[in-house]
């Protein structure tokens, strides 16, 4: 897509920190990272949703978010790892599907936090039997 940043730089067309690339892959540096190291795993083809692409391209995606993984831990020696997905309207600026991936350390500042209540607020009976007929 010409309007996508994520298919120009796999396109070579934006100029990146590029970690690894593979066959259906890339990984590079978020350019505005939250901490030292903060990745980004990125399918090549364009996909919205990294969860409902086809299986193939998500395996493709946490193989590569597993390596760098390994990697940063060698590397970066952080304390441990944050790793997210978002889709739709909370995807932000760029509507191609990727995979963060953030060192972490015990001094980072970063939250990630849920506002979280009880399971039994949630008729857990109700949405348990959908997810599984729908499995």
């Amino acid at each position: 897509m010409d309007d996508c940043a994520f298919c120009r730089i796999v396109d070579g067309g934006r100029d990146v920190y590029t970690l690894f690339e593979g066959e259906r892959t890339l990984a590079f540096l978020d350019e505005n990272p939250a901490t030292a190291g903060h990745s980004l795993v990125v399918p090549r083809d364009h996909v919205e949703d990294l969860l409902l692409a086809d299986e193939a391209t998500t395996t493709a995606v946490f193989r590569t978010a597993r390596a760098l993984a390994l990697a940063m831990d060698r590397a970066l020696e952080p304390d441990g790892f944050s790793a997210f997905h978002t889709t739709g309207g909370l995807v932000g600026r760029v509507e191609h599907a990727h995979l963060h991936l953030l060192p972490r350390y015990a001094d980072d500042d970063i939250r990630l936090s849920l506002s979280r209540g009880s399971l039994d607020d949630t008729r857990p009976e109700s949405i348990a039997e959908s997810l599984r007929s729908s499995l």
